[in-house]
């Protein structure tokens, strides 16, 4: 599989990700919880292994990115019905203005 299908695969998972990790991690810092993102995405992504193919040729700038993605998804998320209907559980604002 080339790597732009499999990037656009990685971040259509992204809000399902969010809300997930939101769930199991809720009580913990918007730090903690965008990390366990990123973890997951990059897993999904196989980073390492398109690092290794020469996919990726600046993996700080690719996990830039993928944070903007992520704060973006975020945002979206909090101005949205489902952070108003899910009340303690949504996203917070402090995963939105992090940077990785």
């Amino acid at each position: 599989m080339d790597f732009l299908p499999r990037l656009l695969q990685a971040i259509a998972f992204i809000p399902g990700i969010v809300s997930t990790i939101e769930s199991l991690l809720g009580h913990r810092s918007g730090t903690e919880k965008k990390d366990a993102v990123m973890s997951l995405l990059q897993t999904a992504l196989s980073a390492g292994d398109a690092v290794m193919r020469r996919e990726i040729v600046d993996d700080a700038k690719f996990r830039t990115g993928l944070s903007a993605i992520i704060n973006g998804v975020v945002d979206c998320l909090n101005a949205s019905v489902w952070a108003k209907t899910q009340p303690g559980s949504g996203p917070s604002a402090e995963t939105a203005s992090l940077s990785a």
